[in-house]
């Protein structure tokens, strides 16, 4: 953990002029920062088994988010979530398993096989954006929708690209 914490330090440090801010504040920023991730995963994590979708983990929406558009390869999803290929066909086996996504022949590389979502696992998805929708709706409660927006542009400004993964 303190080496995550010292991880969004530095990316802080990088993306916000911080002078005058000492380590402490800027320590407390980043556990705050990283206290309202895992709580807003938590939450959506909550609201899609209260969808009745009981059998996935948090890691699972990360892997949705990446085949949700047309599909990927295993290739693409171990990319994508910062593990490897091995443990990205473990993954698409399970979900397989499970009938959130099938494989397919893929359009264009005849020795690919291209992950895609099932109507389940659509279904999933938009569970998880319903869970997201209710797990921010208390913030706009408590900040006001200016702030709220003020808050979503901040983080983007300093929020590097690329895509988002879980923590292993």
């Amino acid at each position: 953990m303190r080496k995550l914490l010292a991880y969004m330090f530095k990316l802080l440090a990088q993306c916000v002029k911080l002078d005058g801010v000492r380590d402490e504040e800027a320590m407390a920023l980043s556990a705050t920062l990283l206290a309202a991730a895992g709580a807003l995963v938590a939450r959506i994590d909550a609201g899609v088994t209260a969808r009745g979708f009981d059998d996935l983990r948090p890691a699972h929406g990360f892997a949705f988010a990446r085949m949700s558009a047309a599909g990927a390869t295993v290739s693409e999803l171990a990319d994508h979530l910062g593990v490897t290929r091995q443990a990205a066909s473990q993954l698409v086996d399970e979900l397989v398993r499970k009938g959130y996504a099938e494989r397919r022949p893929h359009p264009e590389d005849a020795r690919a096989r291209l992950v895609v979502l099932t109507e389940r696992g659509r279904a999933c998805t938009r569970a998880a954006e319903e869970a997201a929708a209710d797990a921010v709706r208390p913030w706009a409660a408590e900040l006001g929708e200016r702030r709220l927006r003020a808050l979503r542009d901040d983080l983007l400004r300093i929020a590097p690209g690329g895509p988002i993964r879980p923590t292993w």
